[in-house]
Protein backbone atom coordinates (compact mmCIF):
# COMPACT_ATOMS: atom_id res chain seq x y z
CA UNK A 1 0.00 0.00 0.00
CA UNK A 2 1.81 3.22 -1.74
CA UNK A 3 0.30 6.32 -0.11
CA UNK A 4 0.90 10.24 -1.52
CA UNK A 5 0.55 13.35 0.69
CA UNK A 6 -2.43 11.23 2.64
CA UNK A 7 -4.56 10.23 -0.56
CA UNK A 8 -4.89 6.17 -1.11
CA UNK A 9 -2.88 4.53 -3.46
CA UNK A 10 -4.12 3.26 -7.03
CA UNK A 11 -3.71 -0.02 -5.84
CA UNK A 12 -5.30 0.08 -2.46
CA UNK A 13 -7.90 2.18 -4.94
CA UNK A 14 -8.38 -1.08 -6.87
CA UNK A 15 -8.45 -3.61 -4.12
CA UNK A 16 -11.64 -1.62 -2.42
CA UNK A 17 -13.36 -1.79 -5.80
CA UNK A 18 -13.18 -4.85 -5.65
CA UNK A 19 -14.02 -5.46 -2.34
CA UNK A 20 -16.65 -3.07 -2.82
CA UNK A 21 -18.13 -5.19 -5.94
CA UNK A 22 -17.44 -8.74 -4.26
CA UNK A 23 -19.28 -7.69 -1.27
CA UNK A 24 -22.51 -5.89 -3.49
CA UNK A 25 -22.73 -8.96 -5.57
CA UNK A 26 -22.90 -11.05 -2.36
CA UNK A 27 -25.68 -8.62 -0.28
CA UNK A 28 -27.56 -8.86 -3.51
CA UNK A 29 -27.54 -12.75 -3.44
CA UNK A 30 -28.58 -12.69 0.31
CA UNK A 31 -31.43 -10.57 -1.40
CA UNK A 32 -32.22 -13.24 -3.37
CA UNK A 33 -31.92 -16.23 -0.97
CA UNK A 34 -34.12 -14.32 1.46
CA UNK A 35 -37.27 -13.99 -1.40
CA UNK A 36 -36.69 -18.20 -1.86
CA UNK A 37 -36.74 -18.93 1.91
CA UNK A 38 -40.68 -16.62 1.90
CA UNK A 39 -41.63 -18.15 -1.19
CA UNK A 40 -40.97 -21.91 0.43
CA UNK A 41 -42.42 -20.73 3.21
CA UNK A 42 -45.72 -19.44 1.03
CA UNK A 43 -45.53 -22.54 -0.53
CA UNK A 44 -45.49 -24.54 2.24
CA UNK A 45 -48.05 -23.22 3.60
CA UNK A 46 -50.72 -23.59 0.48
CA UNK A 47 -49.57 -26.79 0.18
CA UNK A 48 -50.51 -27.76 4.17
CA UNK A 49 -54.21 -26.00 3.07
CA UNK A 50 -54.52 -27.76 0.13
CA UNK A 51 -53.54 -31.15 1.39
CA UNK A 52 -54.99 -31.01 5.04
CA UNK A 53 -51.33 -31.54 6.74
CA UNK A 54 -51.40 -30.34 10.24
CA UNK A 55 -51.04 -26.69 11.01
CA UNK A 56 -49.15 -26.89 14.04
CA UNK A 57 -46.38 -29.15 12.33
CA UNK A 58 -46.65 -26.70 9.10
CA UNK A 59 -46.04 -23.68 11.72
CA UNK A 60 -43.40 -25.23 13.65
CA UNK A 61 -41.89 -24.99 9.56
CA UNK A 62 -42.48 -21.97 9.62
CA UNK A 63 -40.67 -20.78 12.31
CA UNK A 64 -37.27 -22.71 11.27
CA UNK A 65 -37.37 -20.87 7.94
CA UNK A 66 -38.42 -17.12 9.50
CA UNK A 67 -35.63 -17.78 12.05
CA UNK A 68 -33.32 -18.99 9.39
CA UNK A 69 -33.88 -15.97 6.98
CA UNK A 70 -33.34 -13.88 10.35
CA UNK A 71 -29.56 -15.92 10.64
CA UNK A 72 -28.90 -14.65 6.85
CA UNK A 73 -30.21 -11.66 6.73
CA UNK A 74 -27.80 -11.03 9.91
CA UNK A 75 -24.94 -12.34 7.78
CA UNK A 76 -26.34 -9.82 4.99
CA UNK A 77 -26.47 -6.71 7.63
CA UNK A 78 -22.80 -7.52 8.29
CA UNK A 79 -21.87 -7.31 4.74
CA UNK A 80 -23.75 -4.15 4.56
CA UNK A 81 -21.85 -2.34 7.38
CA UNK A 82 -18.53 -3.36 5.49
CA UNK A 83 -19.60 -2.10 2.31
CA UNK A 84 -20.50 1.33 4.01
CA UNK A 85 -17.04 1.48 5.49
CA UNK A 86 -15.70 0.67 1.97
CA UNK A 87 -17.47 3.41 0.45
CA UNK A 88 -16.82 5.69 3.43
CA UNK A 89 -12.67 5.23 2.18
CA UNK A 90 -13.00 5.34 -1.08
CA UNK A 91 -15.22 8.51 -1.01
CA UNK A 92 -12.55 10.25 1.18
CA UNK A 93 -9.55 8.86 -0.59
CA UNK A 94 -7.68 8.38 2.35
CA UNK A 95 -6.94 5.34 4.53
CA UNK A 96 -7.98 6.49 7.97
CA UNK A 97 -10.14 3.48 9.48
CA UNK A 98 -8.89 0.32 8.11
CA UNK A 99 -7.80 -1.38 4.72
CA UNK A 100 -9.13 -3.44 2.05
CA UNK A 101 -10.56 -6.95 2.68
CA UNK A 102 -10.80 -6.73 6.33
CA UNK A 103 -14.53 -7.79 6.66
CA UNK A 104 -13.54 -11.30 9.17
CA UNK A 105 -10.71 -9.05 10.93
CA UNK A 106 -13.67 -6.10 11.70
CA UNK A 107 -16.10 -8.69 12.18
CA UNK A 108 -14.04 -10.68 14.75
CA UNK A 109 -12.83 -7.35 16.55
CA UNK A 110 -16.35 -6.24 17.66
CA UNK A 111 -17.91 -10.18 17.75
CA UNK A 112 -20.60 -10.69 20.28
CA UNK A 113 -21.02 -13.69 22.86
CA UNK A 114 -23.55 -16.58 22.46
CA UNK A 115 -26.29 -15.10 24.04
CA UNK A 116 -25.68 -11.51 21.69
CA UNK A 117 -25.68 -13.68 18.62
CA UNK A 118 -28.40 -14.69 19.08
CA UNK A 119 -30.22 -11.74 20.09
CA UNK A 120 -28.64 -10.08 16.93
CA UNK A 121 -30.54 -13.02 14.80
CA UNK A 122 -33.52 -12.75 16.62
CA UNK A 123 -33.41 -8.69 15.98
CA UNK A 124 -33.07 -9.32 12.25
CA UNK A 125 -35.92 -12.32 12.23
CA UNK A 126 -38.22 -9.13 13.89
CA UNK A 127 -37.78 -6.91 11.24
CA UNK A 128 -40.84 -5.80 9.44
CA UNK A 129 -39.11 -6.85 6.12
CA UNK A 130 -38.47 -10.36 7.00
CA UNK A 131 -41.32 -10.79 9.64
CA UNK A 132 -43.42 -10.76 6.51
CA UNK A 133 -45.48 -13.12 5.33
CA UNK A 134 -44.09 -15.41 7.98
CA UNK A 135 -46.11 -13.84 10.71
CA UNK A 136 -49.14 -13.65 8.41
CA UNK A 137 -48.59 -17.06 7.53
CA UNK A 138 -48.49 -18.10 11.36
CA UNK A 139 -51.81 -16.04 12.45
CA UNK A 140 -53.64 -17.03 9.18
CA UNK A 141 -52.60 -20.81 10.15
CA UNK A 142 -53.50 -20.22 13.73
CA UNK A 143 -56.90 -19.12 13.39
CA UNK A 144 -57.49 -22.10 10.70
CA UNK A 145 -56.63 -24.25 13.31
CA UNK A 146 -58.59 -22.65 16.03
CA UNK A 147 -61.80 -22.60 13.74
CA UNK A 148 -61.35 -26.38 13.08
CA UNK A 149 -60.57 -26.34 16.54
Amino acid sequence: MNFTRGDMSMTEKQALAQEWSTLQNNYEHYETSGLWLKLAGVGLFILALVLGLNMLLTAVVLCVLWLQEGIMRTFQSRLGERILRVEGLLKRGMQTEGTAFQLHSEWLASRKDTSGLLMEYVNSALRPTVAFPYAVLLLTGFAIYLQAG
